[in-house]
């Protein structure tokens, strides 16, 4: 949003989808008005481009510093934070104090977070409008509309991405004058309409196929207009474009649980929608936004990294298993028991791919408590996830940076949102009398027969230890014994529960949690603070309320937005 008194240049270098780089400068870069750039004889391919390269960087949240990266990250892992999936981690709870904040439910309009995750999407969103306004202009632009529903595409993600963290939020396109704006001239309903159109328009024109890594496809829209149908609860939509996107072939499972943290995987099979990272340029283009997160790496394996983001103990505890079935616990009871170092049942792998455990392998090596900066405050979880094997990342400055790209959407998720729609709209009760509840099942299985598949002694480097941990996964059965039938309320459960356990620490649990009802996140959430409080002595005392699940817009965007803004 364009304020008076905030002044911007910005590199818009990218490497990001192997586009071309340029200098994108303009005088307010909250402006959706490109001045002083190209006059529209110079419009041409090679312009243009660098526009949309400057577009696509916004997906690295990396403007003009570190830290509005960190505090607004466009992998949301601060949101992680605000789940049961995790703690904030690092040196202790006044180290980035605006997300313990956010961890505890203590939400207030002077949070640095509120305003780096606002501003950058806005600025993003301005770039999208830079780039579209030259294209318009433009006389000459090879795949003109290719072009323009790539940059629809990612004006629909900046404004997804906001409006499922602030409750009121002010929308406007290239052509509108921003400075006019306000925040309630539109319903939440209005704008995810606005977001749906621009999927749509952009799905009717992009290829199947990427000309290049990273670039958006006809797949990559139809996979983001999934989830935005998911929040809406348009299930019909869900279905439509998530059978899109698995029935392009496109797309699989990687084979290994273990391969989504190799660089040598990225742009897999598997991942539909990815921030496009280099260690190139000088670590220009690395994923800023989790680079606070490194493990602190005890003999200083990727350097001594700020260690935040740890899973949480529930987190980890969902990952046990019934030893009868290699099933999830969908009782209610996962977190009746800790897993410790002196737990003996079964567990699901992806539990030793998600977070460090003492005594396991990690990347090869041996995760000990010297890998955990505070132990005695946040435990012993480092998030794994976003880290390759040391070997592959910087032990300096910036610290475990790597290549390995952040996939925003992967086709799990897909698989997963297709079997949600599927139980949503079921017209029985159970599987014996509904076929959608039996493909919904069925597709459950597919991500869990792979997690199944991936305790692999050979598998190298080596995060697994049997020796040490019984793993066991199971399948739904399709073939119930009176124990276990697969009821639409039973099939809930369980896809709830595999979206958790796949995506953990993915930033996909908080909006999971948003969309589930108002009702089920404070139940949720007041559960597990008041358990976690008897080992985090901080959440003693902490709950949240329905009217604390959005962020409020921060104290400094009111006060400029001249009474265009409102808090709600």
């Amino acid at each position: 949003m364009k304020k008076n008194n905030i002044k911007h240049l910005f590199a818009a270098a990218c490497m990001c989808c192997g586009m071309a780089t340029t200098l994108l400068s303009c005088s307010d870069m909250l402006d959706t008005v490109p001045q002083g750039q190209f006059t529209a004889e110079q419009l041409d391919d090679s312009s243009v481009e660098g526009l949309v390269a400057s577009a696509y960087a916004g997906l690295e949240a990396h403007f003009y510093g570190n830290n509005e990266a960190f505090a607004g990250p466009s992998t949301n892992w601060i949101f992680d934070v605000r789940s049961d999936d995790a703690y904030k981690g690092g040196g202790g709870t006044g180290m980035e104090e605006n997300i313990h904040l956010l961890e505890v439910s203590e939400i207030n309009s002077d949070n640095i977070s509120c305003l780096n995750k606002w501003q950058n999407n806005y600025y993003a969103i301005s770039r999208v409008h830079n780039a579209m306004l030259a294209l318009q202009q433009a006389g000459s632009v090879s795949n003109a509309d290719q072009v323009m529903g790539e940059l629809k595409t990612l004006r629909a993600w900046y404004y997804f991405d906001l409006i499922r963290i602030f409750k009121r939020i002010p929308y406007f396109t290239e052509a509108d004058d921003v400075n006019t704006k306000t925040n309630d001239e539109y319903s939440r309903e209005e704008i995810f309409s606005f977001i749906k159109q621009d999927l749509s328009e952009a799905i009717a024109v992009l290829p199947q196929q990427k000309s290049n890594s990273g670039r958006i496809t006809k797949t990559t829209a139809q996979a983001i207009l999934a989830k935005v149908c998911a929040f809406t609860s348009d299930w019909a939509g869900v279905k439509e474009n998530a059978e899109a996107v698995i029935n392009s072939g496109q797309y699989s499972l990687c084979k290994n649980f273990g391969d989504l943290s190799k660089i040598s995987y990225n742009n897999s099979s598997e991942s539909i929608f990815a921030l496009q990272c280099s260690t190139a340029n000088d670590n220009a283009h690395i994923n800023w936004s989790n680079l606070l997160n490194c493990t602190y790496s005890d003999g200083n394996l990727y350097g001594t990294g700020d260690d935040f983001f740890y899973g949480s103990q529930n987190l980890v505890n969902a990952f046990r298993t019934v030893p009868a079935s290699g099933l999830p616990y969908l009782d209610g009871t996962f977190n009746n028991v800790n897993v410790t170092e002196n737990y003996n049942g079964t567990l699901d792998p992806r539990l030793d791919f998600t977070v460090g455990r003492i005594g396991l392998p990690w990347r090869g090596h041996t995760y000990t408590a010297g890998w955990c900066r505070a132990y005695d405050t946040y435990g012993e979880f480092s998030n794994k996830k976003g880290w390759p094997a040391p070997e592959e990342a910087l032990a300096s400055w910036p610290w475990g940076c790597s290549a390995l790209n952040f996939m925003f959407i992967r086709y799990a998720d897909i698989l997963l949102l297709e079997a949600e729609a599927l139980i949503e709209t079921a017209s029985g009760t159970n599987a014996a009398t509904d076929e959608s509840l039996v493909k919904a099942r069925d597709l459950i299985n597919q991500v869990r027969q792979r997690a199944a598949n991936s305790v692999d002694g050979t598998y190298t480097p080596q995060d697994l230890d049997p020796s040490k941990a019984d793993y066991y996964v199971g399948l739904y059965p399709t073939d119930y014994d009176g124990n276990l039938a697969w009821t639409r309320d039973q099939a809930r459960r369980a896809l709830r529960m595999e979206r958790r356990l796949e995506l953990a620490l993915e930033g996909n649990r908080w909006f999971d949690l948003v969309r589930w009802g108002d009702d089920y996140l404070v139940n949720t959430i007041n559960t597990y603070m008041t358990e976690e409080a008897k080992l985090r002595s901080y959440y003693q005392g902490r709950s949240i309320s329905a009217n604390e699940i959005f962020l409020p817009i921060h104290v400094d965007e009111v006060d400029n937005s001249n009474g265009l803004y409102k808090q709600y």
